[in-house]
């Protein structure tokens, strides 16, 4: 068994902390990052709980080889992920989720794909779901503060984890009704084609309609999926992304190497002025500062 408890304090950060993932983080809503990571390895079995206080874009691709039952805490829903699993959403503001990963081998399954498609990134709730994420959350928790479990006991364990996890599943989806399923996974496509294009052109400014045109979709179906999948209207998250990129710059230029209005330009913010209002409302700090903290 192997623990650590990891406290972070910038959105990067944070995505590079969780073990066997592809992930990117961006800060999406105003104030100082904080987060916290807490994982373990149980027989195999990975568990981890995440905190964080500001709105986060998250892009993942789940690890290979192995299924995820991912606990939105707030929300009380589970979401399937497994290896082909891509996806961009908005967590809310003070974000908790707690996770189990299962490898291929303890769930006895050929193809995690062909067997649990109708359900991956699906919301599913049940009764029994928010009771298990409960008992997960005090068994992490304790498990970091004494590192007591042996090798059997984390054995059995991970087999516990992995039947449970299986049980819970099986009481969500029968609750959950296939046009959710089904408008869920239209959506999820819609943002994804979005998300491909302007990461593919990352300096770039989008109109609406411009994107729209992009997943193939009509202005309000572009509207719904990113309500939906996102939190918030395709052109804001748009911008946010841009600051972040804008500040990723800043942070990573030596003395001398550029300016503030040459990384505002770059990435398509023309006017200085509001560049510079909208960069201290997110990240709490002019520009400036930024590119002059001493690295």
């Amino acid at each position: 068994m192997s623990v650590k408890v990891v406290d972070t304090v910038a959105a990067d950060q944070q995505g590079a902390s969780n073990t066997g993932w592809h992930l990117h983080y961006a800060q999406m809503s105003a104030g100082q990052f904080k987060g916290r990571l807490i994982e373990a390895e149980l027989g195999g079995v990975q568990v981890y709980e995440e905190h964080m206080n500001t709105r986060i874009e998250q892009y993942y691709k789940a690890p290979g080889d192995a299924l995820v039952f991912s606990f939105d805490m707030a929300d009380a829903a589970l979401y399937l992920l497994d290896a082909s699993t891509q996806n961009l959403w908005i967590t809310p503001e003070n974000y908790r989720e707690i996770a189990v990963v299962v490898p291929t081998g303890q769930l006895r399954a050929l193809n995690l794909h062909r067997t649990f498609e109708d359900l991956l990134l699906t919301p599913l709730k049940s009764s029994h779901g928010a009771v298990f994420m409960g008992w997960l959350s005090a068994m992490l928790g304790r498990i970091a503060a004494t590192a007591d479990e042996n090798a059997e006991t984390s054995a059995l364990l991970a087999e516990q984890l992995a039947d449970d996890c299986l049980f819970v599943l099986e009481q969500s989806a029968q609750a959950q009704q296939s046009s959710t399923i089904h408008r869920v996974r239209k959506h999820r496509r819609i943002v994804q084609q979005v998300f491909d294009r302007v990461s593919a052109y990352p300096t770039e400014q989008f109109s609406a309609v411009e994107l729209a045109e992009t997943a193939g979709a009509s202005f309000q179906q572009l509207r719904l999926a990113f309500a939906e999948c996102v939190g918030m209207p395709p052109t804001v998250w748009l911008r946010m992304r841009r600051l972040n990129l804008a500040r990723q710059a800043l942070l990573a230029a030596g003395p001398g190497d550029t300016t503030v209005a040459e990384v505002a330009m770059s990435y398509s913010f023309w006017h200085l002025g509001r560049f510079a209002q909208a960069y201290r409302e997110l990240f709490l700090e002019c520009p400036g500062e930024t590119l002059g903290r001493v690295r």
